[in-house]
């Protein structure tokens, strides 16, 4: 049996204030209806589409990144706390796969996880010096990796940070970095 619009537009409102990076593709799935059908919906709403809902999160952010330009670090960074926390989203595309299988390269996901580690630090200079990390599941063309840091330990030159990357709920990616930061 089909939700009308009058029930569905208020759980799609619903849905994207819970989680603003989900996709009008994962929404149409959701409601079992066209993504069309969604994209209408949003605009009767005045729901933005996703990238837009990204960037009016990353306008929030608590502080700027440090440790090297914002532009290297991979993924779009939405949220920031310097030594305490950090959200990137990393949205994986044909450049990103192996052509064969439609399956991420690992170093995308580590690079990810790592400069995150890096942004995170609140210090000019941060570099990793040890990395543990460990792929959950394979990671696809199309999904959108959401990679949150914390830092776990400061000590006087070393920072522990952890790193799990999820694809929707389901974690993809763990990795523990050992950081370096100047001494002061």
């Amino acid at each position: 049996m089909k939700v009308t619009k009058k029930i569905r537009q208020p759980k799609l409102k619903e849905k994207i204030e819970e989680n603003p990076f989900i996709t009008d593709e994962a929404l149409a799935e959701l409601f079992q209806v066209s993504v069309q059908t969604i994209r209408l919906d949003r605009l009767e709403l005045n729901i933005p589409e996703v990238r837009e809902r990204i960037k009016h999160v990353a306008k929030q952010q608590y502080d700027t990144v440090k440790a090297l330009p914002i532009e290297e670090v991979i993924g779009e960074v939405i949220d920031l706390e310097l030594d305490k926390h950090a959200i990137s989203i990393f949205d994986v595309r044909e450049e990103h796969v192996f052509s064969r299988t439609g399956i991420a390269r690992g170093h995308h996901l580590f690079a990810q996880a790592n400069s995150l580690a890096v942004a995170i630090i609140n210090e000019e200079l941060a570099l990793t010096t040890k990395a543990n990390v460990s792929f959950k599941r394979q990671v696809t063309v199309g999904e959108r990796v959401i990679a949150k840091a914390q830092v776990k330990e400061i000590g006087n030159v070393r920072t522990i940070v952890e790193v799990n990357s999820f694809v929707e709920k389901e974690l993809v990616f763990h990795g523990e970095f050992a950081m370096f930061r100047q001494e002061q």
